[in-house]
């Protein structure tokens, strides 16, 4: 609830949160997507304030602040239940006298095995103005006990509010504006070595991740190394925006924190966030528009890319792919635990991908996709956007006769002229083509004056103008020759770092580079930008995809 609310209460108002690639090269692991966010409804957010909540480790229990006013003060706190974790959540219910008063309660943090909670309150009894507290049960069927305080080494004469707990119990987040640290709100952390002993004293987390602005609410993931918070600092979209940061290792620094992007943070007031044990969905506060009152509680999640092959489906490729590369600290594989992967393709990346096996999926990196399987017409249609093209000549439609369904032939005048698609120098992309037929010399995709596929002059071999990669094709060997009358299909990838081309899923030819060359202008299938003679493909072609992420042919 409070990351900010020391500012709520003063105020009367809160102050203030791909594969983009969320972390900054070496800091994640695994290829992910962010959702757009989701208000958690009605049932939960009222028509004031609804903030700062914290879910169970069954998923089926989720507490948070309010103040509306049917409460027993300022802000109470309140929790709201499912049956399953599909199900839609109930309506809330106060937690009652024995844990609320008149004062102002907030923060609620449970804990892994549901038997404490704690929270911040301002109290009569505490060592400063608001203070970190906790009650305990015996079992999750029995009543809250009265809220003991965590006592002076923990709680200062200053402003003291909890961000997370650790799924041991043994490490408390927490962020204050005591004496001592680098701006407004710090973060700290706070260790015990048994739950039977004294909180330890806090220790700053440092000058990387805290500033002279406000950073607040630190919710540490359960791979005790990814930190999402809250900060007002410059550069972000609005008064307050999420922000993550990692590090290797438990004693390692922690990294320069990266904005969570405009797909989760918007122009107003995004914070408090808090996870769920399995670290895939992250519940937020947030002021933006569409909500039920000033603030409300939204949800979003961390997606990984399992759907390597770039098929829309989660099947035996990908499988056989993940396999591949077992024991490797290949990040494109290592998605498990969620959401950033550990450094190793392993027993917990095959288990987030049989989560998803068998099932059709959506890629919003799918940019283009032109099965070319028109019957008639001169019209290219997109299957998956609005990048229709026209065919400039005489189209042969061969309704039987392409790799996938049907496909187009071209006479070696005909081509297709797109409007601008993306990019590659902005970053990661694919494209991936079937051909049949075509001649040395000829190109099958080409923009801005640079030629993306084409084959070599010389021997036929797939080659590429985009990088430096594959551009003597005659040094591929005979499994990239493309134009020997058979189909293949045919793929440059770039991931930000390795330009990778292919044929028949096979690479044949990589390299490592700072960039792409900048092609912007129309992109055209079927020759090259200044549409030579000799460069227009003579043959069948099928089915070309473009995505703005790197895929596994």
């Amino acid at each position: 609830m409070f990351g900010n609310s020391k500012a709520v209460w003063n105020l009367s108002t809160v102050l203030v949160m791909a594969v983009i690639l969320l972390i900054a090269a070496g800091q994640a692991q695994a290829d992910l997507e962010l959702s757009e966010p989701v208000n958690l409804g009605s049932n939960v957010n009222g028509t004031s304030d609804d903030i700062d909540s914290s879910i169970s480790s069954d998923g089926l229990s989720l507490y948070f602040g309010s103040r509306r006013s049917s409460g027993f003060g300022g802000w109470d706190i309140w929790v709201t239940t499912r049956e399953t974790t599909d199900d839609e959540w109930g309506p809330a219910r106060n937690l009652g006298s024995t844990i609320n008063t008149s004062s102002t309660e907030g923060d609620p943090r449970i804990s892994a095995d549901g038997l404490t909670l704690f929270l911040i309150s301002d109290r009569s009894g505490g060592y400063g103005g608001v203070d970190i507290w906790a009650v305990t049960r015996e079992t999750t069927h029995d009543e809250w006990s009265a809220p003991v305080n965590l006592g002076s080494t923990v709680n200062s004469s200053a402003f003291d509010g909890i961000g997370s707990i650790s799924p041991d119990g043994l490490t408390l987040n927490l962020f204050s504006d005591r004496p001592g640290g680098y701006g407004g709100w710090d973060m700290y952390q706070a260790t015990w070595e048994t739950k039977s002993e004294a909180w330890g004293v806090p220790v700053n987390i440092g000058p990387t991740v805290n500033s002279s602005s406000m950073e607040g609410n630190p919710c540490v993931l359960a791979d005790g190394r990814t930190l999402i918070f809250s900060s007002d600092r410059a550069g972000g979209f609005g008064r307050h925006d999420l922000y993550v940061t990692t590090q290797s290792s438990q004693d390692n620094e922690w990294s320069e924190p990266i904005n969570l992007g405009p797909t989760i943070n918007s122009p107003v007031g995004d914070e408090l966030p808090s996870v769920w044990h399995d670290g895939s969905t992250i519940y937020f506060s947030s002021n933006r528009a569409n909500g039920n009152g000033w603030y409300d509680l939204w949800q979003f999640s961390f997606n990984p890319v399992v759907d390597f092959t770039g098929d829309y489906r989660v099947d035996i490729d990908d499988l056989t792919l993940l396999i591949q590369h077992w024991g490797q600290n290949e990040p494109a594989y290592d998605m498990g635990p969620m959401p950033w992967g550990d450094g190793v393709v392993d027993k917990a990346d095959l288990e987030v991908l049989m989560s998803y096996y068998g099932q059709e999926l959506y890629d919003p990196h799918f940019l283009a996709h032109w099965k070319l399987d028109e019957e008639a017409g001169k019209i290219a249609y997109d299957s998956v956007g609005t990048n229709d093209g026209v065919i400039i000549g005489s189209p042969q439609w061969r309704l039987e006769d392409g790799a996938v369904d049907g496909a187009l032939e071209l006479n070696g005048t005909t081509f297709i002229a797109f409007d601008p698609v993306l990019n590659p120098a902005d970053g990661p992309f694919s494209v991936l083509v079937w051909v049949k037929g075509g001649g040395p010399g000829q190109v099958v995709a080409s923009s801005g004056r640079t030629n993306w596929l084409m084959a070599d002059v010389a021997t036929g071999a797939l080659m590429t103008e985009l990088s430096n990669v594959g551009q003597n094709g005659g040094s591929l060997g005979p499994e990239a020759v493309i134009t020997d009358g058979n189909w293949h299909r045919i793929a440059f990838t770039w991931d930000g770092a390795n330009a990778r081309l292919y044929v028949d899923t096979l690479l044949v030819a990589e390299c490592t580079q700072d960039g792409l060359v900048n092609s912007s202008a129309r992109l055209l299938l079927g020759t090259s930008i200044d549409r030579e003679p000799d460069t227009y493909w003579s043959g069948l072609i099928d089915d070309v995809r473009i995505f703005n992420r790197a895929v596994n042919p």
